[in-house]
């Protein structure tokens, strides 16, 4: 069985890892390396960068904070967002990213996969999915860190992407993303049993067991997660814990009220965001106690899972 990877995803916007409901109400939690840093020691997996406002604004990922980020881990670094070309892709590689994830300028020009695989290989190259469910349960496909509409089937894209050569997908709802009520288990084990290249199930974590239930009744490849790590490392219960004894991760620290009043309300009146905190090996042991397999040990042994 292969270890199923978690990886937690940063959500960037300038140098700050943000927050939002449904990719909107972002909240600034704290920088980008910090948090790299403790995922890295606690054995994340990989870990995503997510440049949220890169495509809407139709401006390159900032390689400066690409680069920070990288520094600090020594596990594979995957970045999203305002990827137009295969320069862009070369520079980001270079700045220190393993992969790159692709999604709105793949939709504008599918043939930007096709040549980004002969160039890179398809280890390197990731296609981004936001799926949004529209009624009678219709998947779409977003594009913009989810604010346009598409109005392409999205399980039908993902099997074009696949025939273009990317080596896996990443697959976030958008209905759920921040949310805390759980991964849309129906859409992840549609495109996790039918197409031949893993998945990446995210968008809306909120306890451990919802990540449990991504890859055990989703048959997710991996399961990314952002809420529940970030509030356990920032959280104000934790605030003052050192972690490798070299920085502090504390929501006040760097604190931006962001629009507080979406968070709290959400769309459709949704108010008090159900999350519960959790560590990263927390996590791991839970999925292993479901018979699932992962990486219990981060290089040079700084944890363990049990």
């Amino acid at each position: 069985m292969s270890n199923i990877r978690v990886i937690p995803r940063l959500d960037i916007k300038g140098h700050c890892v943000v927050k939002g409901i449904q990719f909107d109400g972002f909240r600034v939690l704290g920088t980008a390396e910090m948090f790299a840093e403790a995922y890295y020691a606690n054995g994340a997996d990989e870990i995503i960068y997510q440049d949220t406002v890169a495509s809407l604004y139709q401006r390159d990922v900032d390689l400066d904070v690409v680069r920070a980020v990288a520094r600090k881990v020594a596990i594979p670094l995957t970045v999203a967002g305002g990827i137009k070309s295969t320069a862009n892709i070369r520079s980001i590689l270079r700045a220190g990213a393993d992969k790159v994830a692709i999604n709105t300028a793949a939709v504008a020009e599918p043939k930007l996969l096709r040549d980004a695989v002969k160039m890179f290989g398809s280890q390197c190259i990731v296609s981004s999915i936001e799926a949004h469910r529209r009624p009678l349960g219709k998947l779409e496909v977003w594009t913009d860190f989810g604010r346009q509409s598409t109005g392409i089937d999205a399980f039908e894209w993902a099997k074009r992407v696949v025939d273009e050569g990317v080596g896996e997908i990443m697959l976030t709802s958008i209905d759920r993303e921040g949310s805390g009520r759980g991964y849309d288990l129906e859409m992840i084990s549609l495109f996790a049993t039918a197409l031949p290249v893993p998945i990446i199930a995210c968008g809306g974590a909120g306890t451990v067991a919802d990540v449990v239930n991504a890859a055990k009744l989703g048959s997710a490849d991996a399961v990314s997660a952002s809420s529940i790590f970030h509030h356990f490392y920032s959280d104000a219960q934790h605030a003052g814990v050192s972690l490798r004894g070299r920085y502090e991760l504390r929501l006040e620290s760097e604190l931006d009220s962001g629009n507080v009043d979406f968070l709290q309300k959400g769309y459709g009146g949704l108010r008090d965001i159900q999350v519960t905190p959790s560590s990263i090996p927390g996590v791991k042991r839970a999925m292993r106690e479901a018979g699932l397999s992962v990486r219990i040990e981060a290089t040079g042994g700084e944890y363990a899972v049990s």
